[in-house]
């Protein structure tokens, strides 16, 4: 039996006090600013933003641009990464691959214990970009 993985946007009020409950510090002070590096050096076009934050089914959490208007929602992100894939991806699979960059580069810290919670969140988000429209093009990415 297949247990599909669903994701809920953490609202405006929650998004502090969640990723505090799941990162601590870290996130301000690593994650996050990573998370857009990541993004800035493999999307050119990425100028910055607002990004939505989820919490997923199984314990996860990633974050992702936010489109800003309904004429965006099929924008895609021309990517270009180190590991010789150039592709299109959507705002939502661009967050996805960044993060899951970043939660495999943070799993090395020399804190055990963010190291072992980043790892944990990388099979987490992992696992729910496999059943993401956009698999494919995520895992050639992240490759």
């Amino acid at each position: 039996m297949i247990t599909t993985i669903t994701r809920q946007q953490v609202t405006n009020q929650q998004r502090i006090h969640h990723t505090a409950d799941l990162f601590g510090i870290h996130f301000p002070l690593l994650l996050e600013p990573h998370v857009y590096a990541i993004t800035d050096s493999i999307a050119r076009e990425y100028n910055g933003g607002y990004w939505e934050f989820y919490t997923l089914s199984n314990g996860g959490f990633y974050m992702a641009p936010a489109i800003a208007s309904t004429t965006a929602i099929d924008h895609q992100y021309h990517v270009v990464c180190e590991n010789g894939f150039e592709g299109s991806l959507s705002a939502d699979a661009l967050g996805i691959t960044a993060c899951l960059y970043t939660y495999s580069h943070m799993s090395f810290s020399n804190n055990q214990k963010f190291a072992a919670t980043c790892a944990q969140h990388y099979h987490w988000l992992r696992e729910y970009m496999l059943g993401h429209p956009e698999a494919q093009q995520v895992l050639r990415a992240i490759d």
